[in-house]
């Protein structure tokens, strides 16, 4: 099925003009999945319900399914709360950013630099990576609902992957973050990497294999995928940009506490006629909880089906190496 076409108000809600055969399979998710109220009444617009359904190829039941796991996860979790004192400790280093520049798209841009992990908490890596994503979406333009990821493995060694970290990081994005992924390109990452890609390759579905891209600095073919991306003047060093400001966790912060400002605006619901227009009755928790067993509520759940996986599933994401003692696995 092809995509609809996307418009947004200004606060972040998501008016979508979709083909009729698609709209009538978004109808019957939004009725099988029931009456919602406040924020999740907002988070499930019809451009939400069809990124469900793109990531279960339009299956009706399992995105339903997808859904509902999503609307339980975000009820307890509430990602949309986290602030960025809550994560501040995480994001020293500069393992997870957003870049103060878009790609040519004018997606979301994401960097990834998994040697600057610099703690042994699950909780709080998972923590970050979603307060990440939930920055990510707020500072989408209106006519974007994916995000690009830049991940520099320069430094990067065997030591900095963790095999729960990379479970509970694949578990959140593909499950709760449906086709929010545009492209991710791993930069300069070591050999072994490719080897398991290619194994793994065929078993994704084809535009979910083709967002992932191994770029190296030596060669220059690769780099033209870097160039048709981006503007390299504003691109970092790292990447092979000319853009020569290092990150600087003191003006970042200054930059995520002036977006966790948008937040309260972005889930405004009181009053805005867009949302006064859904069915609002109170949200019932045994409506979202029947037909799945796919959750527990928790960001660190175990890991759910995926028939069409929008995040790679050898997840390259920062961890820390787990040592066996269960130390890790605790804040």
């Amino acid at each position: 099925m092809s995509s609809g076409t996307k418009t947004a108000t200004s606060n972040g809600i998501e008016i979508s003009v979709f083909p009729e055969a698609e709209k009538e399979k978004i109808n019957e998710v939004r009725r099988l999945i029931g009456p919602l109220s406040g924020k999740l009444a907002l988070f499930c617009s019809d451009a939400c319900i069809a990124r469900y359904l793109r990531a279960r190829n339009w299956n009706v039941k399992k995105a339903v399914k997808m859904l509902k796991a999503s609307l339980k996860w975000r009820r307890e979790y509430k990602p949309e709360e986290i602030r960025w004192e809550d994560v501040a400790h995480e994001a020293e280093t500069g393992k997870i950013y957003r870049s103060n520049y878009k790609d040519k798209l004018g997606r979301t841009v994401l960097v990834m630099r998994p040697r600057c992990q610099n703690s042994k908490s699950i909780k709080g890596q998972i923590k970050y990576l979603v307060y990440c994503m939930e920055n990510a979406i707020v500072n989408l333009p209106e006519n974007q609902e994916q995000m690009v990821w830049l991940i520099d493995f320069h430094g990067f060694n065997m030591s900095h992957i963790s095999i729960k970290v990379t479970k509970e990081t694949a578990h959140v994005l593909q499950e709760h973050y449906p086709e929010r992924l545009g492209m991710a390109v791993l930069y300069d990452a070591p050999k072994i990497f490719e080897p398991f890609w290619k194994a793994m390759k065929p078993f994704l579905e084809p535009k979910t294999a083709n967002k992932v891209k191994f770029v190296y600095s030596d060669d220059s073919n690769a780099k033209k995928i870097l160039e048709e991306l981006f503007d390299m003047d504003q691109l970092e060093p790292a990447f092979g940009g000319k853009q020569g400001e290092d990150f600087d966790i003191s003006k970042y912060s200054e930059r995520m506490k002036e977006d966790d400002k948008k937040v309260p605006l972005f889930w405004k619901t009181e009053g805005d006629p867009a949302i006064a227009s859904l069915p609002v009755p109170a949200l019932d928790a045994s409506t979202l909880e029947s037909d799945s067993d796919t959750s527990d509520g928790k960001a660190d759940g175990s890991s759910h089906e995926a028939d069409t996986d929008d995040f790679p599933t050898d997840n390259p994401l920062p961890a820390t190496k787990d040592h066996g003692n269960g130390e890790n696995d605790t804040e």
